[in-house]
């Protein structure tokens, strides 16, 4: 396979996690994502943002965040995110720590 097509393929997937994860599921929390997976929306999100970065793109955590959810962070919250319990934000709390770097 060559190079272009590999970066092809890897984009297709990557539309497809964000579509089932903005589209079919949106009912699975960031914090369901992140303590069991230890990853979730914003980190694919950061990734973004990152990947733009490295290559000389300016993009703001905010900017990386409004295209990947396809709106600001604060609607997605408001239209989709619930109150999570005590036992799953100190889960979260180990889940961040272990998993996200650069804090």
């Amino acid at each position: 396979m060559d190079k272009q097509t590999e970066i092809e393929l890897q984009a297709a997937a990557f539309r497809t996690l964000r579509d089932h994860l903005m589209v079919k599921r949106i009912d699975v929390q960031n914090i369901d994502l992140m303590n069991l997976a230890g990853f979730c929306r914003n980190c694919l999100s950061r990734w973004y943002q990152e990947a733009a970065n490295a290559r000389g793109i300016d993009m703001t955590k905010e900017q990386a965040r409004e295209t990947f959810y396809g709106m600001s962070q604060e609607e997605w919250k408001s239209q989709h995110q619930t109150p999570a319990s005590d036992q799953k934000q100190a889960e979260f709390k180990t889940a961040f720590r272990n998993n996200v770097k650069d804090q």
